[in-house]
């Protein structure tokens, strides 16, 4: 007879299930530059994703941009965009800047709406990872995918 050691329980949630979804961390993959993977991420913590919508999102992450130093480099990007990268827990892409899959799909934020869907519409939980970028860049790397950093 043979006993198996399991080091984790079967009944613990998920970390991106338990949390309130009024109460969640994002990281936003902040993206300058597809070719040179010039990407820096912020951490969003108690964010409410039942009264934000993408455009609220992108409101404060643009505001935390013009006012952190750390992110001076990035002012210069018009930022337009902001598309899931990846569920919590959910497999990751190959691609180390941007996902290249679910580009017509809710992976896709409304950023323009001010009355559009809540985040929690658009299945982000805690954890999840959002990346934001500028369209038109991320429309001409995706015709050549070519990284050009050293």
């Amino acid at each position: 007879m043979s006993t198996t050691n399991i080091d984790y329980d079967l009944e613990e949630p998920l970390t991106s299930n338990a949390r309130p979804l009024s109460n969640v961390t994002l990281t936003i993959r902040v993206i300058k530059s597809f070719p040179y993977r010039n990407v820096k991420n912020l951490i969003l913590q108690d964010y409410n994703l039942q009264t934000k919508t993408g455009y609220d999102l992108l409101q404060d992450v643009l505001q935390h941009i013009k006012t952190d130093g750390s992110f001076r480099p990035f002012r210069n990007v018009n930022f337009d965009t902001m598309k899931i990268y990846t569920h919590a827990h959910g497999s990751k892409t190959v691609n180390l800047v941007i996902n290249f899959d679910h580009d017509d799909d809710d992976w896709v934020l409304d950023v323009q709406s001010k009355d559009g869907k809540k985040l929690c519409e658009y299945d982000i939980e805690n954890e999840t990872e959002i990346s934001l970028y500028n369209h038109d860049d991320y429309v001409e790397f995706k015709k050549n995918p070519t990284e050009k950093w050293l």
